[in-house]
């Protein structure tokens, strides 16, 4: 069931269960491995948020914000939730085969936490 996106835009939606409506956010997608490593470099901001894949780890090496970090198995259900600040190196998550990453505290927001599950929807196809 492997995952195979291209650089793009899109929708992220967030099963969060327990009853709550699904939540859509915008979504940037970094499938090259160029685009997975400019990541969020540089930003001062993300509009939603930035899926990584393939991915299993992230830095925050020249960031310029804290952000919140979603590893993610291959069916898409969260595996665990970070908050990392700028200057961190994530240790690589055996599990994981996405990364999301947003800002600092939008994905408590959105109901993405570990056992969430979420969709992704890429614009134009």
């Amino acid at each position: 069931m492997g995952k195979r996106w291209r650089d793009g835009r899109g929708k992220l939606v967030v099963h969060a269960g327990g009853g709550a409506a699904p939540v859509s956010v915008p979504l940037e997608i970094a499938a090259s491995y160029r685009a997975r490593t400019k990541g969020l470099l540089g930003r001062d901001s993300v509009e939603g948020a930035l899926l990584l894949s393939p991915a299993n780890s992230v830095h925050t090496f020249r960031m310029r914000m804290p952000i919140d970090v979603a590893y993610l198995d291959r069916h898409l259900t969260v595996v665990t939730v970070r908050t990392m600040r700028p200057g961190r190196l994530g240790l690589p998550r055996p599990r994981a085969r996405h990364v999301l990453e947003a800002a600092a505290g939008a994905m408590a927001q959105w109901g993405v936490r570990a056992g969430a599950r979420v969709e992704v929807e890429v614009e134009g196809g």
